[in-house]
């Protein structure tokens, strides 16, 4: 299970993120955020190997591939409209592609959104709102589709990310607000639970698996 944490804003928080085993770092270019950083502020981040995602909403081509370079980017992450636009500027692998599925009428709707964009995205993200906290409706994604891998996000926490995984089954995780003491304020101990939590979640299907490849599915006695 791959997992993002978003928002990130100090070296110390994204230190212990990667001593925890995260993948992948978000850092968020949005003037209106309370998480918002700058280029400048972000090439200064030692990440560790975690991979170096950012956050756009609605800025023009230019000024994402800008800030690309500066920050040293690995992934853009795009909300937005407009944005959209962006996405002939950068490989297809390197973009993940946020979807609202609250933003449409119907279930085909969406599938058919996530159809269309196949070609311009190497992951995808689906959140309730850009650090609004909210929780999606997880039964309502339930055996979606996705030609490529997909993020869950919307107010996960170390107190729901659990149900959210029997609900349904992203390929990966990607945490804010829901491991915040304040906005865009980490909390250490928020991260490392959630983590745990995560892990003991993959441990009864990493087990099983071991046990069909043995031959040892169904009575154990």
């Amino acid at each position: 299970m791959r997992i993002k944490i978003c928002g990130m804003s100090d070296q110390r928080r994204i230190d212990e993120a990667a001593a925890l085993g995260v993948e992948f770092c978000g850092f968020v270019f949005h003037e209106k955020s309370p998480r918002n950083v700058t280029p400048q502020q972000v090439s200064r981040f030692d990440t560790h190997g975690m991979k170096r995602v950012g956050v756009f909403v609605n800025q023009s081509a230019e000024e994402i591939r800008s800030i690309v370079r500066l920050a040293g980017l690995d992934y853009v992450q795009l909300h937005g409209e407009r944005s959209a636009a962006a996405v002939e500027f950068f490989p297809a692998e390197r973009v993940i592609r946020v979807l609202w599925p609250s933003q449409y009428a119907t279930r085909q709707a969406l599938e058919k959104d996530i159809a269309s964009l196949a070609g311009t995205c190497g992951l995808y993200l689906l959140d309730a709102g850009m650090g609004s906290g909210r929780v999606l409706d997880w039964q309502s994604l339930r055996g979606l589709s996705f030609p490529h891998p997909w993020f869950l996000s919307g107010g996960l926490s170390p107190e729901n990310v659990a149900r959210a995984l029997s609900v349904c089954s992203p390929d990966g995780l990607d945490f804010n607000s829901g491991l915040e003491i304040s906005p865009g304020i980490k909390s250490r101990e928020k991260m490392a639970e959630t983590v745990a939590v995560v892990r003991a979640q993959e441990r009864p299907a990493l087990s099983s698996m071991g046990d069909t490849v043995n031959g040892r599915t169904g009575d154990r006695s």
